[in-house]
């Protein structure tokens, strides 16, 4: 691949399928991103209200090394909105890269973490998607992983499909807000796809201490697995997903499950008139307990009306839980424009 395919791989891994170029020249370019999503939401138990759906706002750039290196930089802020709260912008993401083609990636900072490309398979639909991979997602590695250290690489075998093998590292932390103190954190992820299938294996693992000093050191560890075929937002998708976790989720009253299984499928369709139509399924399991801590299913649909412009709506059943919580069903109906 030529510096400059090269350069225009890293731009389509760090940035927004819609983005506006501001700059491309002698080897660097510069893009700003993201989008504006508000829904109307309600509930079975709850009132009709105004949300905001993940907007966020986001730049990306790239410059060219030489001798076949391109470094990327991107930072991605989500955006308050709606109640004018004091906290306009609270950060997503924000990290520098370095590729090659044949040495492969490395980034340092807030990122996607490999986890997540075994995890978040499932993870596309706008109004209802995947709940259980955000439970202390930053500080656990399990989606945006804050303040990790990461390597990947591709290796690609022709017709006989491609291979990617990634790394993740994070630090000694302890967290502003629960105090809980995360020791050293590491994971691997594996991605093999061939003929539009893909099968993936992730793990994660490293000891937290939860609550006041001096309370016992777990390790909170994840097993976790996944296939997928086709391409979602073109044709058919389908993806699965299934995870062993170990003081990774919470109960509905906020205590570690020890033993926890975590359930996630999707099948969505989309039509030739840009109609996209989806039925997910996601649940969290105490294996200990023998509890179900929660299930649903979502119907949903996406259109887009134009390549920025994308209406959403999406109903979601509470396929109830062993906790005699009451079941609340949920529906959103909203709109996304994308900068």
């Amino acid at each position: 691949m030529n510096k400059k395919l090269l350069a225009l791989a890293v731009i389509a891994a760090s940035s927004n399928a819609v983005a506006v170029e501001l700059y491309n020249e002698d080897g660097t370019t510069f893009d700003i991103g993201g989008h504006v999503s508000v829904a109307l939401e309600g509930s079975d138990e709850g009132d009709t209200g105004l949300t905001a759906v993940s907007p966020r706002l986001n730049f990306n750039a790239t410059h060219d090394l030489g001798n076949g290196f391109v470094a990327d930089a991107k930072g991605e802020w989500a955006l308050n909105y709606l109640d004018g709260g004091e906290n306009a912008f609270t950060t997503r993401l924000g990290y520098i890269g370095v590729t090659h083609n044949d040495f492969g990636r490395m980034v340092a900072g807030t990122q996607w973490a490999p986890y997540y490309s075994v995890a978040g398979v499932a993870d596309m639909p706008i109004a209802f998607a995947n709940d259980f991979i955000y439970e202390d997602h930053g500080n656990l590695g399990t989606g945006r992983a804050e303040e990790m250290l990461s390597y990947g690489k591709m290796f690609e075998f022709g017709d006989a499909g491609k291979l990617g093998v990634a790394a993740g590292w994070q630090g000694n932390k302890t967290d502003s807000e629960s105090q809980a103190k995360y020791g050293d954190r590491a994971q691997i992820a594996l991605n093999y796809s061939v003929a539009g299938f893909s099968a993936n294996y992730a793990y994660n693992t490293g000891d937290v201490t939860y609550g006041s000093v001096g309370t016992k050191s777990e390790t909170s560890e994840s097993h976790v697995i996944s296939g997928t075929y086709g391409s979602y937002g073109s044709g058919l998708y389908v993806a699965g997903v299934y995870a062993m976790n170990e003081n990774m989720n919470s109960d509905v009253n906020g205590n570690l499950i020890e033993d926890g299984s975590a359930y996630e499928a999707l099948f969505a369709y989309a039509l030739d008139n840009s109609l996209n139509l989806s039925v997910n399924y996601e649940s969290v399991v105490d294996n200990d307990a023998s509890k179900t801590v929660y299930s649903t299913s979502a119907i949903q649909a996406e259109y887009n009306f134009t390549k920025k412009f994308v209406g959403f709506t999406g109903y979601q059943f509470d396929l109830g839980n062993d906790y005699n919580n009451k079941e609340d069903n949920k529906w959103m109906l909203g709109a996304r424009y994308y900068l």
